[in-house]
C-alpha cells in the first residue's frame, strides 16, 4: 500500500495597508498550485505606520518565508524591500507590474489613494443591495418579489443554490433562488417573471447524494431514507433536466465546479442575453 506524501508547510506573510483581500486573493490563486504545500497564512491588514510596519517586520523575523505587499506609501514599501532583503525573504509588491503596465500604457497620472478600492460609490450600494434581495429571496421565499431579479436558480436539494446566489449577489446581481421538491408544483410567480435569467442547475447523482448523507450526518438525522437513495435522486434529477428542456432555461452541471466557475457561466449567461436584448449590464 502506497505511503500518503507527507504535507510540508511555509509561513507566507502578506502586508497591507488595506483589507488585504487583494493579497489574500493572489497568494490562494498561486497556492493552490502546489499540493504538497501548505502555507502558514500570517496577515497584516491596515498597516499605514511606520510602527505598525516594525511589528509586521518583527512577526516575519521569526518566522521566515514569502512576503507579498500591497503598500500605496513608498517609503513603507522601501522599508520591507529593504529589512526582507537584509533576512533573505522574498518580498513581491503584487500590484507594482500591473501599475506599472497601466503607467506605461495609458501615459495618465497615477493618483494613489489608500483603498482607493473600497470607495462608496453606486457600484457598492448596487451589491449592498443586490445581497439584501437575495438573501430575502433564498429558498423561494418571497414569490410575488421574483420578477425584480436579476437572475432566479432553480434546482433539486444540494445543487449549491444559495451559496452561487449569495457569490453573484457580491457581485451585484439580484439573484433569487427555488428549490425543486419531488411532487411538489413550482410557484406560478416563477412563470409569471418575464425580467429574470432563469438557470436551470443540475449534479450528478453520487454528488448530491454524498452532500445530502453528510448534511444529515451533520444534523443528526435519519439517513436511511429516500432523501439520499441514490435512484430516487436519479429520478429527481432527470425530471429536473426535462423540466428545464421543456421551459427552454439554460442548464449548468455544478457536478465539477466551484461557486466561483458556476457563478461565471451564470453571468456570462446573463449578460449575452442582454446584449441579444440591447440592454446594457
Amino acid at each position: 500500500m502506497p505511503t500518503r506524501r507527507a504535507r510540508s508547510f511555509f509561513h507566507l506573510h502578506m502586508v497591507s495597508d488595506a483589507t488585504g483581500e487583494t493579497l489574500l486573493t493572489v497568494a490562494r490563486a498561486a497556492t493552490a498550485r502546489y499540493f504538497a504545500v501548505q502555507p502558514i497564512e500570517h496577515v497584516y491588514p491596515m498597516v499605514r505606520t511606520r510602527r505598525q510596519l516594525e511589528t509586521a517586520l518583527g512577526e516575519i523575523e521569526e518566522a521566515p518565508g514569502i512576503v507579498l505587499y500591497t503598500m500605496v506609501d513608498t517609503g513603507l514599501s522601501k522599508r520591507i524591500d529593504d529589512r526582507c532583503a537584509e533576512l533573505g525573504c522574498p518580498a513581491v509588491s503584487i500590484l507594482e507590474p500591473v501599475l506599472t503596465t497601466f503607467q506605461n500604457y495609458l501615459g495618465a497620472e497615477q493618483r494613489p489613494r489608500v483603498g482607493a478600492q473600497y470607495v462608496l460609490d453606486g457600484n457598492y450600494y448596487k451589491r449592498i443591495d443586490a445581497l439584501n434581495y437575495t438573501l430575502v429571496h433564498d429558498d423561494g421565499q418571497m414569490p410575488e418579489g421574483w420578477n425584480e431579479a436579476d437572475i432566479i436558480l432553480v434546482g433539486i436539494s444540494r445543487t449549491s443554490k444559495t451559496p452561487t446566489s449569495i457569490y453573484l449577489a457580491n457581485r451585484g446581481y439580484k439573484t433569487a433562488n427555488v428549490p425543486m421538491v419531488p411532487d411538489v408544483p413550482l410557484p406560478s410567480a416563477l412563470f409569471d417573471a418575464e425580467n429574470p435569467l432563469i438557470v436551470g442547475l443540475v449534479a450528478s447523482a453520487e454528488r448530491i447524494r454524498q452532500v445530502r448523507e453528510n448534511r444529515l450526518l451533520g444534523l443528526n438525522a435519519e439517513v436511511d431514507t429516500t432523501y439520499v437513495d441514490r435512484i430516487a435522486i436519479a429520478d429527481e434529477i432527470a425530471k429536473s433536466r426535462r423540466f428545464f428542456q421543456q421551459n427552454a432555461w439554460p442548464v449548468i452541471d455544478v457536478s465539477r465546479r466551484s461557486i466561483e466557475e458556476t457563478a461565471a457561466t451564470v453571468i456570462s449567461l446573463y449578460s449575452k442575453r442582454a446584449q441579444e436584448s440591447g440592454a446594457v449590464t
